[in-house]
Formats: structure tokens, C-alpha cells, sequence
């Protein structure tokens, strides 16, 4: 067990140095593991627990322009079906992006829906196709806007028009994605598991994303490819290594790493853990880790250190991250026992 851990090390922390280039049209956490419905909507209800919500905040480049702000609110709620192990996740992520002077912003509602079948009678393994859709809205405050049509050869003249063809200040779209994710239990223990799942987003390609009237454009297709292992260290601790890869148009991003976490109270039932690490966002920033759990609630904070060609004019500041989630099982005394289901 101790060979088939080193390797699993190894083979996670190396897939680092496969990328080239971090510029995708999405938004992107640091935090991406509390992020899971934008990484991919089949990985959906794949925690401990029956019930799970997860609110995370992004502050951006404040040394360099006016601080770019996202939140990301998502939900869960798993429920048996049929008579076997198998099991539904309903959710829904919610997403708001507020960025630069002009205070532009992407608001997005979408529902999500996953079914995962159980491969296995013996021990937690699962196949699950997940599918989320919805409404997304983008708005800029005009009024914020200034241009060279609005010099007047002495200043800035607010009298005069911008000289801009927008068809509107604000549009909307749909948008969808689609996964799939495996998951199964590692050896005997149900506390060892390991994920593996790849999802397409704005596979309707949603054209006219542009405020011009004259524009065009079109939200390109992204492939992400996600995966992660969690397994026992000792008797009170364990390590989790988590990684995406992402490839949007000719662009591509990968990040990675791992938190160790100390049980601080009981082995079997922990209530309190501690965990700390780091991720690395390759060719741009390097993200410390803290994260403190105190069952059914966990906070996470992290800082991105910028090691991009941005980073003489960032001063190596990037962003500031935290997240809150709730998560338990509907009831803790029966609940997490009476059935089998997908845990990581």
C-alpha cells in the first residue's frame, strides 16, 4: 500500500508540468475543491454527507486595478432511488463576477441534476452522469466607461458621447454542461477513495456575447478533466491531493496540490481537523492552504503568491480567497451507515 501511495504521489504532483499558457475565458478559484458543480456537474453528491452548501469569495488584483470580486454559492441534496445503492444529487450553482472600472458582471443561475449507479456490492464504486443548465446575464455600468471620444483637447469631458455602438448595457444567454465522474473506495477501508471525471461546459456554444452592436462572438467549449485521492497517513491523519486540467479555444490551465489534515479529537468520528497545503496554478501563482473543520461546518482560506509576468507590476500579490461549507448527513445517528454511497 505504502509502493501504490508514493506512485499516486508522484503521478499527481507530476502532471504540473504538462501546460502552456493560463489565459481562459472563465473565471477561475484557487479553491476549486469547494468549487466542485463548476468543475464538473457529475461530481455532484460525491462527499460524506447527504446534504452539503458551499459559498466561496474571490478578491483580485487589488495592487494592480480595481479589485476583481467573485462568489460562487452551490448546493446539494442526495436521495437513494430504486431499490439498490443508486442514488440522485439535485443542486444548483450560483455565480457573480463583478470586475473592473466599468464594473462588469456575470451572473449565472443553473440547476444541476446527477444520477450515480453503484458498480459494486461489496464496497462504494460509482459511475455518475451529471447535467447542469441555465441563464447567465453580463451587464456593464456604462456610466463608469470613459474613452478618447471624451477628450476634448484640454480633459476629460463628461458632455461628451463616448463614441461606443453598444446595442444595450446588459444581455443574456443559456448555457450548459455535461460529465461524467467514476469513484470508488481504495482497498478495504471506506476512508480511502479516489475520483476521476471529465466534463464539457458551453457546449451550446452561446453566440453574441458581445454588448456592440456591430459585435459578435461566442463563448468557447471547455474540456476539464478532473481527479483526486484522499487516504489515511496514521490513525489521525490523512492526505488529499486534488487536480484540473482545462482547455478552453488555444487555451489551457492546470492546477494542483494537496492538504494534510490532523484529526484533533476522535479517529474513528472526528468532529474537529485541521488541514494545511498548497496548490499550484502552473506558470502563475502559488496558493497556501488552511482549512479548519468543525463538523458540520469548514472555513478555508488561501492566497494566491503571483509567479506570472505580471508579478513585477502585482508586487507577487494575486487573490484572496475564503469559503464556508455546511455538510452532514440528514441523520447523523442512522444516516451515514444505513447505506452505501459515494464518499470523498
Amino acid at each position: 500500500m505504502k509502493n501504490i501511495k508514493t506512485i499516486l504521489i508522484f503521478l499527481f504532483m507530476s502532471a504540473g508540468g504538462v501546460i502552456s499558457g493560463v489565459k481562459a475565458q472563465d473565471i477561475h478559484f484557487s479553491q476549486f475543491f469547494e468549487t466542485p458543480l463548476l468543475r464538473n456537474p457529475a461530481l455532484a453528491g460525491i462527499f460524506s454527507g447527504d446534504i452539503r452548501f458551499q459559498a466561496v469569495y474571490r478578491n483580485q488584483w487589488n495592487s494592480v486595478t480595481v479589485p476583481y470580486q467573485t462568489t460562487s454559492l452551490n448546493g446539494e441534496y442526495r436521495t437513494g432511488i430504486g431499490s439498490g445503492n443508486d442514488y440522485i444529487t439535485l443542486g444548483g450553482q450560483i455565480f457573480y463576477d463583478k470586475a473592473g472600472t466599468t464594473a462588469l458582471t456575470t451572473t449565472q443561475i443553473l440547476p444541476v441534476l446527477n444520477y450515480s449507479k453503484s458498480l459494486s456490492e461489496e464496497k462504494n464504486m460509482y459511475l455518475s452522469l451529471g447535467g447542469m443548465a441555465g441563464i447567465v446575464q453580463r451587464r456593464i455600468d456604462r456610466s463608469k466607461m470613459t474613452t478618447n471620444s471624451q477628450y476634448d483637447g484640454v480633459g476629460f469631458n463628461s458632455a461628451l458621447a463616448d463614441g461606443e455602438n453598444f446595442l444595450n448595457n446588459s444581455f443574456s444567454y443559456f448555457d450548459a454542461s455535461v460529465g461524467m465522474s467514476f469513484n470508488s473506495q481504495l482497498g478495504e477501508s471506506e476512508r480511502n477513495n479516489i475520483f476521476i471525471g471529465a466534463a464539457l461546459h458551453h457546449f451550446v456554444k452561446p453566440k453574441k456575447v458581445n454588448f456592440l452592436v456591430t459585435g459578435s462572438g461566442e463563448v468557447l467549449p471547455k474540456f476539464v478533466l478532473s481527479t483526486g485521492i484522499r487516504f489515511d497517513m496514521t490513525e489521525g491523519s490523512y492526505f488529499t491531493i486534488q487536480g484540473d486540467y482545462a482547455k478552453q479555444g488555444a487555451n489551457t490551465e492546470i492546477i494542483g496540490g494537496a492538504l494534510y489534515a490532523w484529526k484533533l479529537d476522535n479517529n474513528d468520528a472526528p468532529k474537529y481537523i485541521f488541514n494545511a497545503g498548497a496548490f499550484i496554478r502552473w506558470g502563475d501563482a502559488v496558493v497556501p492552504v488552511a482549512k479548519l473543520e468543525f463538523r458540520p461546518l469548514s472555513v478555508s482560506l488561501s492566497y494566491d503568491v503571483n509567479i506570472s509576468s505580471l508579478k513585477t507590476a502585482s508586487q507577487g500579490q494575486g487573490g484572496f480567497e475564503f469559503s464556508i461549507i455546511y455538510q452532514k448527513y440528514r441523520n447523523e445517528n442512522g444516516s451515514a451507515d444505513a447505506y452505501r454511497c459515494p464518499k470523498f
